[in-house]
């Protein structure tokens, strides 16, 4: 088999990878080193500004990305720690919207290593980018596995002050599965402190700015938040370190998921959780209170195998909740709506989001509640809360919402 017809066969195996598992197995074509997928950035190549950092060539968003200080236009060296050791089939890199011509990054060398962050590594890609193009996929012909990723941007095509990378994205196996430790405690933020509470899958908790509330999910190292003030909300996703001791967020305000969005970071300094007088301190109390209050809660504690309405075992807790809060509020009916992602088809999306629905409600019928107070709706992918272009977009949609019925 010659050389090209070799390379046409890897670009095809890339796009059938990137793009064909969607129909089959919605919800998993994530790139691994993304922040959705639970990549976290170990080290910075020297940056233009915060806005033009190396963690937006990791946020799947084609108009974000990286930027170096001006004349600092070669080797510049990024480090991402995977969340799990992997193995990876093929790479993206997206230039489209950088802001010159002759400032697209050209040739990238990526390397992976399984002993550390800064030592082991071995080359898996050497690729050659053209300027202003996005989705330029190359494939790795290298079989070498590793959690580590150093990313070397050599150069660009022709700029004498600035060189720019917009997004980057890798796919292929995750070979190992590892547990995040429970994250409770308080954290030291950029927002204030921040109280968190685990229990089970499900997060609830408090910051101390603006009146700050916190509730959602954990699924792997990713926590998937909705965060309310006195007078705005929106979603986040932060990203744990796998001790649990540190995360890195992005934030957005409802209905701005299409922008650049946030920072949030945060440092464990107390395993006690701690508090603030506006938090009711828990999943049970806090989902009282908002569906008292605003009639509807968001949950992201209730996660499913993959394109099927099992629930899995590990969103025990967040559904007996559910059950202690309906049971602690006999007057209260509930519509139980689900909610997807817009990969695969939209009309298998409808009908798995309603099976899902009915799952809960089953779940919540076995354990005492009367099916007279439970109702369902699937809204499959009709109503997202981000857009559906990114992984992290994705994520949030994929959600629960328990809705008062009236």
């Amino acid at each position: 088999m010659s050389r090209k017809l070799v390379l046409i066969l890897f670009v095809t195996i890339c796009l059938f990878f990137q793009f064909g598992f969607k129909v089959y197995a919605a919800e998993t074509d994530q790139s691994l080193v993304s922040f959705s997928s639970g990549a976290l950035l170990i080290e910075k190549a020297p940056e233009y500004s915060s806005g033009w950092s190396t963690i937006w060539i990791m946020d799947e968003n084609p108009r974000t990305g990286w930027c170096c200080p001006k004349g600092k236009i070669l080797n510049n060296v990024s480090v991402i720690e995977l969340a799990e050791k992997s193995v990876l089939e093929c790479l993206e890199f997206d230039t489209a919207n950088v802001d010159k011509i002759g400032r697209g990054a050209k040739d990238i060398i990526v390397e992976l290593s399984n002993e550390g962050p800064a030592k082991g590594f071995s080359k898996i890609a050497s690729v050659s980018l053209v300027d202003k193009e996005d989705k330029q996929i190359f494939p790795v012909t290298v079989d070498k596995s590793g959690k580590w990723l150093r990313l070397t941007i050599k150069n660009n095509h022709g700029s004498s002050e600035y060189t720019e990378l917009m997004d980057f994205r890798a796919y292929g196996k995750q070979l190992t599965k590892t547990p995040l430790t429970n994250v409770s405690g308080t954290y030291k933020t950029n927002f204030n402190d921040f109280h968190l509470r685990q229990q089970g899958t499900s997060v609830t908790g408090c910051y101390e700015h603006d009146q700050g509330l916190l509730n959602g999910g954990i699924e792997n190292r990713i926590m998937k938040l909705t965060w309310m003030q006195k007078s705005s909300k929106g979603p986040a996703i932060m990203v744990f370190t796998s001790d649990g001791e540190k995360f890195f967020g992005l934030w957005w305000y409802e209905g701005k998921g299409d922008s650049q969005g946030g920072i949030w970071n945060g440092t464990k300094i107390s395993q006690d959780v701690g508090g603030c007088p506006h938090w009711a301190g828990g999943i049970q109390e806090q989902m009282t209170n908002e569906l008292l209050e605003f009639g509807r809660v968001r949950l992201y504690g209730i996660n499913f195998d993959i394109g099927s309405d099992i629930i899995r075992d590990e969103s025990k807790t967040t559904l007996d909740k559910i059950v202690a809060m309906l049971k602690s509020e006999p007057a209260i009916q509930l519509i139980i709506e689900g909610h997807t992602d817009s990969d695969g088809q939209t009309d298998h999306n409808q009908i798995l989001s309603q099976q899902r629905a009915e799952s809960v409600k089953s779940y919540l019928v076995l354990e005492g509640i009367s099916s007279s107070r439970l109702f369902t709706k699937g809204y499959g992918e009709s109503a997202p809360v981000a857009p559906n272009k990114t992984a992290t977009g994705k994520a949030q949609n994929r959600r629960v919402e328990l809705v008062v019925k009236k």
